[in-house]
């Protein structure tokens, strides 16, 4: 009885876990925003910071690029998308896309935005695959691509990494509206494959996936590591501002930072609320044109496309990380030859030291956060198997809260809450904080694959003698070891990716692969760049490998548990 109490209790630990640390961040970040942070003797309420802040020279420049650069890569992401499944779901250039999109959602942003930025440049590969026998260009031309004053090379490391990201929430989806027998209906009354596929099946998709688009504005707004890289920074976007002033040794400066933190919470909401507003508009419009009866909305063209969208993005990102790995081993490279005239190890060599270090910090944050993550899904998943729980939709937004709140709008906060407290930055805190963002990506990871699994194993093993404990860890867990698995490979890419929350809560002073990657940025040495890059992007791949390979090895004489 003890022990199903406990675990009846897990939901709401889990919920506390995910929501704790962002209540109180958001808490953290209202008072130093009207002027109180005793930290540095200020104790009187005002608005000055608020004032400050709207008299900062980059402040409208600055909210404009937070909601043009959010909506232009979440409406790309998302057309691109819905373009590729609705023109080539079924066949097998779609496959093709999916097997090439599916191990890119687990490069690291900063990782991919590195990449992109190699390959875009001036002196980039682009140019010079192109230099000088179609351009005539003997040095780089002086264009401002990378860091362009109205972020679209920002926009296109985003969509880079989003479109993956939606790909795969939308085949999730369409498991669950019965989208074979719709198209193949549309089909048969005369429907062409795309106007068919949008007219029956995509509203249907859409609710499915609402939440995750959500986050990928939310995300797109207040981006801190892929603006850092590719966005502008003269001003730069609002949240590397916010960093900036959260990382400034002046304490009165934080308080600029709490109000700027603010605005973004603020531009976040009302962009969400515009965008909720837009599918209204577009659903209303959407059922007049199926009540036309249009049978086909230039379908070829559409599939064209979508095809060579995707592809674009496959090759994108894969010629980026071929990029990283080049220049870390590249000698020297002058332009414009399309490759370097020699190879060595030699920046890897000045930098394995560091990179060894940053990466066992990496690797038990990432363990750390990634065990208790799973622990956590696995006893409410649990719960919610013996006591006849049901995840409401309350429940799913609740999922998906952590991930739609900006991290610039509450580890500020978070980290002023510390500062106030007397706690100082180091291990535990950082893990905490990675916890809220892991803990979501394995969760939905996991809940479905738990929820299918056929409940009468369970009932045959009770049967015979097994407790309920005994048919979790005999029989459940066993049977789901792929599933469970890839968890923890999400869990774990997505924990490596993290860099604000190691920056602002470990101080500084816990430096990982990403932090340190990031910080590169700034110098423009591309080896050491594309070192640790590599470093970050290997980090992040090698779980989905031994995901893939471990239940193979473990059942290789039970086909049925390794094929599961």
């Amino acid at each position: 009885m003890r022990r199903g109490i406990s675990i009846r209790w897990l939901p709401l630990l889990t919920v506390l876990a995910m929501l704790g640390p962002v209540v109180a961040g958001l808490l953290g970040t209202i008072a130093p925003a009207f002027g109180y942070l005793p930290a540095a003797n200020m104790t009187e309420w005002t608005v000055a910071p608020f004032v400050d802040l709207f008299r900062w020279g980059g402040f409208p420049h600055a909210v404009m690029l937070s909601v043009t650069t959010g909506f232009l890569a979440t409406s790309l992401s998302l057309l691109i998308t819905v373009l590729i499944i609705a023109g080539w779901h079924g066949t097998r250039a779609f496959n093709v896309i999916r097997c090439l999109l599916s191990p890119l959602l687990s490069v690291p942003h900063a990782a991919a935005a590195f990449g992109i930025a190699f390959l875009i440049t001036p002196s980039g590969w682009v140019a010079r695959a192109f230099s000088p026998w179609l351009t005539g260009w003997e040095r780089p031309p002086d264009v401002l691509i990378v860091q362009d004053h109205w972020g679209l090379a920002m926009v296109v490391g985003l969509v880079a990494k989003e479109v993956p990201f939606l790909l795969l929430m939308s085949l999730a989806a369409l498991g669950q509206v019965n989208a074979k027998s719709s198209a193949t209906i549309a089909a048969a009354l005369g429907y062409g494959r795309v106007t068919g596929w949008l007219k029956t099946v995509f509203p249907r998709v859409y609710a499915q996936i609402r939440l995750p688009v959500y986050v990928v504005l939310a995300y797109s707004m207040s981006t801190v590591d892929v603006a850092i890289v590719l966005g502008p920074n003269t001003p730069p976007t609002l949240s590397v501002q916010i960093v900036k002033w959260m990382s400034d040794p002046d304490l009165a400066m934080r308080l600029e930072a709490a109000a700027a933190a603010l605005v973004q919470l603020l531009l976040v909401i009302g962009s969400l609320i515009l965008w909720r507003g837009g599918e209204i508009v577009v659903g209303i419009l959407g059922a007049k044109w199926v009540m036309r009866g249009t049978r086909s909305f230039g379908d070829n063209a559409l599939r064209i496309v979508g095809l060579g969208a995707g592809v674009l993005v496959c090759t994108g990102v894969l010629l980026g990380l071929v990029s990283l790995g080049v220049w870390s081993v590249a000698g020297l490279w002058s332009y414009p030859d399309v490759l370097p005239d020699s190879l060595s190890v030699r920046s890897w060599s000045r930098h394995w030291g560091n990179i060894f270090d940053t990466g066992i910090t990496t690797l038990l944050i990432a363990l750390c956060a990634t065990f208790i993550a799973v622990l956590l899904t696995l006893g409410c998943l649990e719960a919610e198997y013996r006591f006849d729980f049901t995840m409401s939709e309350r429940g799913v937004f609740l999922l998906y809260l952590p991930l739609m709140v900006p991290q610039t709008a509450f580890l500020p906060g978070l980290q002023t809450l510390m500062l106030s407290a007397g706690l100082k930055s180091g291990f535990v805190p950082v893990v905490l904080a990675h916890l809220v963002f892991v803990l979501p990506y394995v969760f939905l990871s996991l809940s479905d694959p738990f929820r299918a699994w056929d409940v009468r194993f369970g009932t045959i093993a009770a049967a015979l003698g097994r407790s309920a404990n005994g048919v979790l860890w005999r029989v459940r867990l066993p049977m789901l070891l792929a599933p469970v698995l890839t968890a923890v490979a999400v869990g774990f890419a997505a924990s490596v990716g993290q860099y604000l929350p190691t920056l602002l809560v470990g101080g500084g002073r816990l430096p990982t692969l990403t932090t340190e990657a990031v910080a590169l940025a700034a110098g423009g040495d591309r080896r050491a760049i594309g070192v640790y890059g590599l470093a970050q992007t290997v980090a992040a791949i090698l779980p989905f490998a031994a995901a893939l390979l471990l239940p193979q090895i473990i059942w290789r004489n039970r086909r049925g548990l390794s094929d599961a």
